[in-house]
């Protein structure tokens, strides 16, 4: 089947479940937009007594769900991801203050980035750059020494109303979507004036899109999304 990593939901005396994620290369995650979408699913789809309003505690903090229902099964949610950090301690990222259109120096070429943390760090890159420059940035920029615990890597391309977007992702390489990745391009994009702040901002992956809303006051980021059950198993111990 393939995935780009392993959800695990445990419980929380606190919450509906707790969301643990894996990364492909073993590392472990503080949080996933897309990962936290589908755990909602599963915890709407196999309760008991359904809500649509679940509690997922995550590494990052604890996260609000409202569940999309149609013909009495989730179909997709709304998640409040919280207000993303922007403090460059925060990130974390060596420095200190905000690093919007900072420097990044690799290979001996100045790329212009901004990053933010949506309870795991990301380089957001607005840059106009070839196919070949973003396939070549992507692993550098993950593991450059300004992110002590490397970093998600956004590369934005423009059109019209739509932020289009490539991630390399920490720990997993590039990836047909990221729910924090876009989260995250859109407080940079909000941050740039290229988007709009309190409103909806469609934000297209390679494997599809996300609706995100970036409070006006940078209190909080809502990501808004498909969740879909693809094949269910058993492993055997």
């Amino acid at each position: 089947v393939g995935a780009d990593g392993i959800l695990y939901i445990e419980a929380d005396p606190d919450a509906d479940a707790f969301m643990r994620v894996l990364n492909s290369d073993g590392t472990e995650a503080e949080m996933c937009g897309n990962g936290i979408r589908c755990v909602a699913k599963h915890i709407f789809d196999f309760a008991s007594s359904p809500s649509e309003n679940i509690r997922i505690n995550t590494p990052a903090g604890m996260k609000n769900i409202k569940v999309q229902v149609r013909g009495g099964t989730a179909v997709g949610a709304t998640v409040n991801m919280g207000a993303p950090q922007l403090e460059q301690a925060d990130i974390p990222m060596t420095g200190q203050g905000k690093f919007i259109d900072g420097t990044i120096e690799v290979d001996g070429r100045s790329i212009a980035g901004t990053a933010v943390s949506m309870g795991n760090p990301h380089i957001i890159i607005f840059q106009e750059l070839s196919d070949e420059d973003i396939r070549d940035l992507g692993p550098k920029l993950e593991k450059h020494p300004l992110f002590p615990r490397k970093t998600n890597v956004e590369f934005v391309r423009v059109k019209g109303d739509v932020l289009d977007v490539k991630v390399f992702e920490r720990g997993a390489g590039w990836t047909l979507a990221c729910g924090t990745g876009a989260c995250a391009t859109a407080v940079a994009a909000g941050l740039k004036g290229i988007a709009p702040l309190g409103q909806d901002v469609k934000v297209r992956l390679p494997g599809g899109e996300l609706m995100i809303k970036v409070a006006e006051d940078l209190s909080s980021v809502h990501m808004t999304g498909p969740a879909e059950r693809v094949f269910s198993g058993k492993m055997e111990e």
